[in-house]
């Protein structure tokens, strides 16, 4: 289920990537892109040192945390109890938000660029 998801997300963007394309000009994407990057950062990076910050000092209170944990902290939620879950969820969830943005921002800015070259 989730795959056919993933594909059907992905042909949605590839459509509404394809409207846009007719509908903007080659600059204006690349300067929406360039914003869409700087608004992810933005929003990704504060959010996401905040919700590491968070499940550092939930979980550190009560476990030694595995060395580079930072690196994938998801696994480590299964250590917490539904009411952690519940706190730090939104900070989660933003960084993933701040995430696509980027990755959204950059291919809006790469498509702008590469059709500006015609």
């Amino acid at each position: 289920m989730l795959e056919l998801a993933l594909a059907f997300v992905g042909l949605v963007t590839a459509g509404i990537i394809a409207l846009i394309g007719h509908a903007i000009t080659s600059q204006a994407a690349v300067v929406i892109g360039l914003v869409a990057i700087a608004l992810g950062l933005t929003v990704g990076l504060t959010t996401g040192f905040w919700y590491h910050v968070m499940l550092y000092r939930i979980l550190s209170a009560r476990m030694r945390l595995p060395g580079r944990w930072w690196v994938s902290p998801s696994r480590l939620h299964q250590h917490l109890t539904s009411g952690e879950w519940r706190r730090i969820t939104p900070w989660y969830r933003l960084g993933g938000i701040g995430f696509v943005l980027c990755v959204a921002g950059g291919a809006a800015a790469i498509a702008g660029s590469l059709l500006g070259q015609r």
